[in-house]
């Protein structure tokens, strides 16, 4: 009896856990929305304003992304695991890591096995103008 309140309670968080990975996803294209519109009429630049805009969006469905991940490793693990519950689970988790690997190479602009060179290649270029 315990134990099926306790997967209640977690099936419950799960679902929270789901809602917030939408909240923030959908927050975050309203604030990435807000501060384009501002900084577009603001220096009246939309072009520029534009991969700001992109990147910000990128970023708040990343974050929900993960979050949403999250809540789909905890719906699984709670309900009873059959070979089609983890199936799905992997092809869920499988997609979901794969449009966060995009999104991310997308913002950052560079494969993920890239980012040590360029971070080092900055780095080097901001201390030579100092």
């Amino acid at each position: 009896m315990l134990t099926e309140e306790v997967h209640a309670f977690i099936d419950q968080l799960a679902k929270v856990l789901e809602l917030v990975g939408v909240a923030i996803i959908l927050g975050g294209i309203v604030l990435a929305t807000v501060a384009f519109l501002r900084e577009g009429w603001r220096t009246s630049d939309w072009r520029s304003a534009y991969p700001h805009y992109r990147s910000d969006i990128g970023r708040g469905i990343l974050l929900g992304l993960e979050l949403l991940v999250g809540a789909d490793i905890i719906t699984t693990i709670t309900a009873p695991l059959t070979f089609e519950s983890v199936g799905l689970l992997a092809a869920i988790v499988g997609i979901r890591t794969f449009l966060s690997f995009s999104l991310e190479t997308e913002i950052e602009g560079c494969w993920p096995w890239q980012r040590a060179t360029i971070d080092a290649e900055t780095r080097s270029v901001v201390k030579s103008d100092c």
